[in-house]
């Protein structure tokens, strides 16, 4: 992978991890649109990085957020309690999945097209479902967490957006939209950095020479992704509380159907 590669597939990852419209199937398409010739496990590899890069971007804009729960959980704020577990048992379906089915979601990873357009036409339903719902207070119970939990597990397939499959799943069950956009984002900082620290021994024997470029276009794309993301973290949040997710409905219907017309006809 060149750095000019990296510098864009970190900006797409910047603005679709928190744009409602598949980070994951939008590299895909990338990678293949540029020809890259990542086998599976270093695809990925830069796909789990730049995903750390859009991380670290969340931790940022919601860095106040972040200490408050910390220091108010051990002050025993309930509230901010309650809110911290929410996150834990969100994470557990994911966490199932990533560590007992890793070698088969790094095969979902290989530029399988058809199954990319067919999840993005999954994912444009239902922002559409979700933009027709009324804002609700309804409480973050531990279920409600748990099945945002399992959204999320299933948005691991590329295609699905994990933003828009957890906050949609929140906004449905009667979560205040700001509410779902902050739990959303927030729910997917531990199992990033988590892949992450499973993760390191491979970025750490990654050989450093002239003839590989691999860990420097890691590092580019990291940057790319999260400088990109830092400015889409944060008109995501203005958008699902105005409820204006039905252009994006749009967008990921018609580039699913377009993916799939392209598979049949090539």
């Amino acid at each position: 992978m060149n750095f000019i590669e990296a510098i864009f597939l970190g900006i797409v990852q910047g603005l679709t991890e928190f744009l409602p419209v598949s980070s994951s199937g939008h590299l895909e398409l990338s990678k293949v649109i540029l020809g890259s010739e990542l086998d599976a496990s270093a695809s990925m590899m830069f796909t789990v990085t730049v995903h750390a890069a859009t991380a670290l971007a969340t931790m940022v804009i919601f860095r106040e957020d972040i200490k408050n729960i910390i220091i108010n959980f051990f002050k025993g704020n309930d509230e901010d309690r309650k809110f911290l577990f929410a996150i834990i048992i969100s994470m557990i379906p994911a966490a199932i999945v990533g560590i007992f089915f890793n070698d088969a979601i790094e095969l979902l990873f290989s530029g399988n097209l058809t199954l990319v357009g067919s999840m993005l036409l999954i994912t444009g339903v239902l922002l559409l479902l979700t933009d027709k719902v009324e804002n609700r207070e309804s409480e973050l119970t531990y279920f409600k967490a748990f099945i945002v939990g399992l959204s999320q597990a299933i948005a691991i397939l590329p295609g699905i957006s994990r933003s828009g499959a957890t906050i949609s799943t929140s906004v449905l069950l009667g979560i205040d939209r700001e509410k779902a956009a902050r739990f959303s984002f927030l729910m997917v900082v531990p199992l990033i950095l988590g892949k992450m620290i499973l993760d390191i021994d491979d970025i750490l024997s990654m050989p450093i020479s002239s003839e590989s470029n691999e860990l420097s276009a890691l590092i580019i794309g990291f940057c790319s992704a999260f400088f990109t993301g830092l400015w889409a973290c944060k008109l995501m949040i203005k958008l699902v509380k105005r409820a204006r997710l039905k252009g994006f409905a749009t967008y990921c219907i018609f580039i699913g159907g377009l993916t799939i017309v392209w598979m049949i006809t090539i």
